[in-house]
């Protein structure tokens, strides 16, 4: 944890008002009497304590009256600083998306053919010769990426329509293809334009501001403070540094300031280097940012240094380098949950599923309450069909305060699995009232799973219509919606819907492989060979039902 310093800022006194003349009434001295209230806090410690309260507005509303009064007050300035900061204030030390100009300017590719479990881009599969255990697609929906879905939404998993959203999908797997065609959409296609980390930054400053109704009074004017001068006051600088980082997102300012104050500490602070660090980071210099945190990690050893370091290697692609500086920092730091919750998430990416859960039960057993964890056993224990273990996770979720949209809507598939038929509705039900326009399709299409297992053919059909209405781009809707065509006996309707399931969602194996079917079944063995060949080499090299078909195609090949 980063450690704030206090500072005491100088003492300003203002002249004392000249006495009473002697022909004042006695009514005047008594109605100044009764207005004085001798119990009423000193302002500047109503700032304080409001800030420790984390009341920021309140704070900023106690120190902007103390600084009209005395604009020189050091002391209020840096309690109006640290509060603006702590109230737009982000953990970055996770992962975010990637945006058009990052995939687009990426110049940090070690390698364009990486060997499967070494990239993110090229994660284990059951045809690894690693001997380790992987999701199977066919029962475990995937991202855009061929990372199986954890079970709890954190950032750069979830830039794919589908992908690393967090949502139990039983039967269809996850995501599209990781394309800059779909970067380029979108939560909202044709709104949203595509940025690199820094733009995201910036814009993400500008809206905050916007909707937290920001004034002039409430915000600090940094383009004319002389930085050389505030870094030579070390609580200040370090006060202005975060607020230019965090709120205004001028990372060039606060480089050139961190740079100022490295050099004022004689190059012994660690908190001015971290801070070049994070600079030079979301300035895309990741070799430069790596000098910077392993020269503070040599000055003192920080858990935040270490989260830091990781993230420079992840974003590098190198997945084993980050493990091995996770493991580094796991001895040096033996009981801290966040860096085993970081080697969870990195074997989690890469689709190492025991080494997965193996850790995020270490997790738990130094903090029981950490909700993604819990996310990502319970998901896990779902596609193991362990239902029942899962519904007590997720009840446990529930019991600390969790209410949204994804948990009643994996409950109820638990429940459905489990066998608990009287609860399967309710939770949908709750996951309705919860839902909005970005999950509301995805309540509907697991209503229709539900609804195949009991039978109900026409409510299946009536979800799936539903769920597309909501969101037409959702590729599992539409091939569900095709092998329900097939089963009423419209071939063509179904061609037409596997077809668009296949363009939303080239990264998905089950249109493709019922596509490839119903041409076979047509006569048109070309095309049926051809949709297999794209399954078997491009999408799932292990799955059996294309095997099988394509051994009947060969078969028919010799016949002729």
């Amino acid at each position: 944890m980063l450690e704030e310093e206090s500072y005491q800022g100088e003492e300003y006194y203002e002249e004392p008002s000249p006495p009473f003349s002697q022909n004042s009434s006695n009514e005047t001295d008594n109605n100044n009497n009764q207005n004085k209230n001798p119990y009423e806090l000193d302002p500047s410690l109503i700032a304080v304590m409001k800030y420790r309260r984390r009341k920021f507005d309140e704070s900023i509303a106690a120190c902007n009256k103390l600084l009209r009064k005395n604009f020189k007050d050091t002391s209020m300035w840096y309690i109006k600083c640290k509060s603006i900061t702590s109230k737009v204030w982000i953990d970055d030390t996770e992962m975010e998306d990637e945006g058009i100009a990052d995939i687009l300017l990426d110049e940090t590719t070690m390698s364009t053919a990486p060997r499967p479990g070494t990239s993110f881009k090229r994660p284990l599969t059951n045809s690894s010769s690693s001997g380790r255990r992987s999701a199977n697609p066919s029962v475990r929906p995937q991202t855009k990426d061929g990372r199986p879905i954890t079970g709890f939404s954190r950032p750069g998993t979830n830039s794919g329509s589908r992908g690393g959203t967090g949502k139990l999908t039983s039967g269809s797997r996850g995501g599209t293809a990781s394309s800059i065609e779909n970067v380029f959409k979108g939560n909202r296609p044709g709104t949203n334009r595509p940025v690199t980390s820094t733009g995201r930054f910036v814009r993400l400053g500008t809206a905050s501001m916007k909707f937290s109704g920001l004034e002039q009074e409430d915000t600090i004017v940094t383009s004319y403070i002389d930085l050389k001068k505030y870094a030579k006051i070390t609580p200040l600088g370090k006060a202005l540094c975060d607020y230019l980082i965090f709120v205004e997102h001028d990372v060039k300012r606060a480089l050139e300031l961190a740079s100022y104050g490295t050099i004022e500490a004689e190059f012994k602070d660690w908190w001015w280097k971290a801070r070049l660090g994070k600079c030079y980071y979301q300035l895309g210099l990741l070799r430069d940012a790596e000098k910077q945190f392993r020269s503070t990690i040599k000055n003192q050893d920080m858990i935040v240094s270490r989260l830091e370091l990781c993230k420079v290697f992840l974003k590098l692609d190198q997945p084993n380098k980050a493990l091995e500086e996770y493991e580094l920092a796991c001895t040096m730091h033996p009981n801290d949950p966040h860096l085993l919750l970081g080697i969870a998430r990195v074997y989690d990416s890469l689709n190492d599923i025991d080494k997965a859960i193996q850790y995020y039960e270490k997790v738990l057993e130094l903090n029981s309450s950490n909700v993604e964890s819990i996310a990502c056993l319970a998901s896990n224990y779902f596609y193991e069909d362990q239902p029942e273990i899962a519904i007590r996770l997720f009840r446990r979720l529930i019991q600390m305060g969790v209410n949204n949209c994804e948990l009643w809507n994996n409950l109820g598939l638990c429940c459905f699995y489990a066998s608990q038929y009287d609860m399967v509705f309710s939770c949908f039900e709750r996951a309705l009232q919860l839902a909005d326009d970005s999950n509301g399709a995805d309540v509907w299409y697991n209503i229709g799973q539900v609804a195949i297992g009991i039978g109900e053919i026409g409510l299946a059909y009536q979800c799936f219509k539903v769920a597309t209405s909501i969101d037409n781009e959702h590729a599992e809707s539409f091939n569900n919606l095709g092998v329900l065509e097939l089963r009423m006996g419209n071939s063509e309707e179904s061609r037409n819907y596997f077809a668009q399931a296949m363009a939303l969602a080239p990264n998905q194996h089950e249109p493709v492989f019922n596509n490839a079917l119903l041409s076979f079944k047509k006569g048109n063995h070309q095309q049926s060979h051809e949709l297999v060949l794209r399954v078997l080499q491009d999408i799932y090299p292990e799955h059996v039902e294309s095997l099988e078909l394509k051994r009947k195609l060969e078969a028919k090949y010799l016949m002729l």
